[in-house]
């Protein structure tokens, strides 16, 4: 009978924000509190009202998703599970562990995928009696089979679904590799690839007890916690192990089963678990890996000031180069964007919808979480100005909102200045973005992004225009802008230009300006200057039908252009 092994819960599907949700439980009266229905209720209502959560409306009656939320805190050793037989594990029951303040404590990205790494190597998964096995150590294993056999390492997401989630070290691994590469052969001479996988999922829900669509609901799932880490990423729909981490993958890969005892482990996993790359001889390798990467791309480094005599400095050497490298990846990807204005529209067209997902081929798509529909739209407009070019400021300088290590986002920008800030040659726009299209959009967007403009105007010294991009225009927030007051601290009166543009708006621009093969920063900054130019002959509604109008007369301008 098959099984499938689950390293989070369908509950949680994005691990990145389990962060989020871990410092709001942290810092509530509800700490140790989260057993009961009740409870868990409570944790829910919290973490919506907290803006964790999207998509839930913060409704929980049966404690089910607050319950869930608790799972993968104590799954992945942040916070103290029940005790082993009747032992204690040294903590209070849901309280935070060390680990789970030092994963608090991550502020970088890397660092929360590094957070995530140690747990998910940690091998907690029975294999029946006191054996154990972690499906992330499994999986790069696989992989590096793979690998061996044919050269790559990467797999698809129907080779994951049916091959890798589904067996465990027990079973010989030659044979799954076998199995996975049969079914890459016939996939790829099949006649309808969509067809092969529906029938490949129905044969083997045959020998499988629950719903046959758990091969890829939970697929999806677990892929999304093993790119948590860092040490893969995504290729396709499917998965590959990361260059630099390669050799780090080999040495997790080469220990799969363990027979300690589930309290000896779960006081490592409290502890914070340690990584091969702990030891100053392996971290020594992984660094020396990484300078040839580095090398051979001809980014110039210097670590010859930095002091290596321990497996800790080795290691902060090790994560200066791979931030050296995470930029060189932005910076390619961010020249490759005006290739990609097409997608980046297809994003728009789901973000306007609040989600959803656009299948291009078998083996090609893109979604849009409900859930994380703020994220992404920040993200599409971070996306834009990459694709319309000439940026002055790098692409990782351009956001104010993290990345993963495929460039898709980790959540919204912090509080306290703009999403973007566009900086060009003699001028700058700061781009802001919400999702709230209610009577208190102006209340809560009004202050905040006159402010920002006049910030990065005074900062910069150069002129500076506000963009503002959401799905509908509240009136009174277009009166806000339409006046553009804004005094600095020295009382100094200033006129601010920020232009107000619905998500559909500024999408039909963004295509128009591709097809018409002009997109400059010049291109966006001279709409921006059209929109602006009658504000002050007009109240708000009117104004807003002359933007309408402007950008109409950019487009037709620009068909005619192309034509």
């Amino acid at each position: 009978m098959i099984t499938i092994w689950q390293i989070g819960n369908t509950g949680v599907r994005n691990p990145m924000r389990i962060q989020d949700a871990l410092r709001v439980y942290s810092e509530s009266n509800l700490v140790g509190k989260i057993r009961t229905v009740s409870g868990a209720s409570k944790l829910m209502r919290l973490l919506h009202s907290k803006g964790v959560l999207k998509n839930q409306a913060g409704n929980d009656s049966s404690g089910s998703y607050g319950r869930k939320w608790r799972l993968v805190f104590n799954k992945n050793g942040f916070t103290y599970n029940l005790p082993v037989r009747g032992q204690s594990h040294s903590g209070p029951v849901d309280e935070l562990t060390p680990f789970g303040n030092a994963f608090l404590g991550a502020t970088t990205v890397p660092a929360i995928q590094e957070c995530f790494l140690r747990s998910m190597s940690m091998m907690m998964e029975p294999l029946g009696s006191e054996k154990a096995f972690s499906p992330l150590r499994w999986t790069l294993a696989v992989m590096l089979l793979v690998e061996e056999r044919t050269g790559d390492n990467s797999i698809s997401f129907i080779e994951f679904a049916t091959k890798v989630q589904t067996t465990n070290p027990e079973m010989d691994i030659e044979s799954v590799v076998d199995s996975l590469l049969k079914i890459r052969s016939e996939r790829n001479t099949a006649k309808s690839k969509r067809e092969f996988d529906k029938q490949l999922f129905k044969k083997l829900g045959e020998d499988y007890s629950k719903k046959a669509n758990n091969f890829s609901e939970y697929g999806d799932m677990n892929l999304r916690y093993l790119k948590a880490t860092g040490i893969v990423k995504s290729k396709g729909k499917g998965i590959v192990i990361v260059a630099e981490k390669h050799e780090l993958a080999k040495r997790l890969a080469g220990n799969l089963i363990t027979d300690e005892s589930l309290l000896s482990r779960y006081k490592e996993l409290y502890a914070g678990p340690s990584l091969p790359t702990d030891e100053e001889s392996v971290a020594r390798i992984v660094l020396d890996g990484l300078e040839e990467r580095l090398k051979a791309k001809g980014i110039p480094y210097d670590i010859d000031h930095a002091t290596l005599k321990s497996a800790a400095d080795i290691n902060n050497a090790r994560h200066a180069i791979e931030e050296l490298l995470s930029q060189n990846e932005e910076e390619l990807y961010a020249k490759d964007q005006k290739n990609k204005w097409r997608e980046i529209a297809d994003y728009m067209e789901l973000v306007i919808k609040r989600g959803g997902k656009k299948v291009y081929d078998d083996d090609t798509e893109i979604n849009v979480p409900k859930e994380e529909a703020s994220s992404y739209l920040e993200w599409c407009l971070w996306r834009a100005f990459l694709a319309m070019n000439t940026l002055k400021n790098k692409p990782y300088r351009v956001r104010r909102f993290k990345v993963d290590q495929d460039f898709l986002p980790v959540g919204t920008a912090p509080g306290n200045g703009p999403d973007l800030i566009a900086e060009y040659g003699d001028c700058a726009v700061v781009i802001e973005v919400t999702l709230s299209d209610s009577s208190r959009q102006e209340a809560m967007e009004g202050e905040p992004v006159r402010r920002h403009v006049s910030d990065v105007g005074l900062q910069l010294g150069k002129p500076t225009y506000g963009l503002f991009v959401a799905n509908h225009i509240d009136t009174n927030t277009a009166e806000t802008f339409r006046g553009g007051t804004w005094y600095t601290r020295e009382d100094v009166k200033t006129r601010l230009d920020i232009v107000p543009l619905t998500l559909k708006q500024f999408r039909e621009y963004f295509v128009s300006i591709f097809e018409s093969g002009r997109h400059s920063n010049g291109e966006i900054v001279g709409m921006l200057k059209e929109c602006v130019s009658e504000r002050d002959t007009c109240d708000a509604p009117e104004w807003k039908q002359k933007i309408a109008k402007s950008l109409a007369d950019v487009i037709s301008r620009k068909g005619a252009t192309a034509a």
